[in-house]
């Protein structure tokens, strides 16, 4: 049997798969048939780049997929152009509105996702930003702290200045 799965790659805790075509009696790793993408599940929305032309034409001559795979393969509408590719060859709609409704669903997705990329971006500016804001107020509150230290300082500088000033006046008037 011939599966479509993942072989893994990359360092430790930095995985990076290949999306493979393998004889299933073969190992993870070990040797395949064809590769057909990648998946980098590191990045956020976690890359998939994939051959779908190939993915589709594994799937119709038989390879299964592992449940990991069949999952990517749906999110990348691979396994909607299989459904779609079935009913032509069984003649339930043609070549042309199978086509069509794929790029409608295939347009909806990527607009979801784009919507996930900005969402995130959005996030990520606005955590940046408060961040930043937080950090600013600590900054200013320790500035005006030792401001503070400072003046009570110079004002105690200040006071013993004029207590010897007066000190010494009253030392020199009673030494008259």
């Amino acid at each position: 049997m011939v599966k479509i799965r993942l072989a893994r790659r990359g360092r430790k805790k930095l995985a990076i798969y290949d999306i493979v075509v393998a004889d299933a009696r073969s190992p993870r790793d070990g040797r395949f048939i064809e590769k057909i993408g990648n998946y980098n599940p590191t990045t956020n929305p976690a890359t998939i780049v994939l051959n779908e032309d190939k993915a589709l034409k594994w799937l119709l001559d038989g390879a299964q997929p592992t449940p990991t795979m069949k999952a990517m393969l749906s999110y990348r509408g691979v396994l909607v152009r299989k459904h779609l590719q079935i009913g032509v060859l069984k003649g339930a709609i043609t070549q042309e509105q199978a086509d069509a409704k794929y790029e409608t669903w295939k347009a909806s997705k990527d607009n979801k996702v784009q919507g996930k990329v900005d969402r995130l971006a959005t996030e990520k500016a606005t955590a940046e930003k408060s961040r930043f804001e937080a950090e600013r107020k600590v900054s200013e509150a320790r500035a005006e702290a030792l401001r503070k230290k400072q003046e009570e300082a110079t004002q105690k500088l200040v006071t013993e200045i004029n207590e010897a000033a007066t000190e010494g006046a009253e030392n020199a008037t009673s030494a008259e």
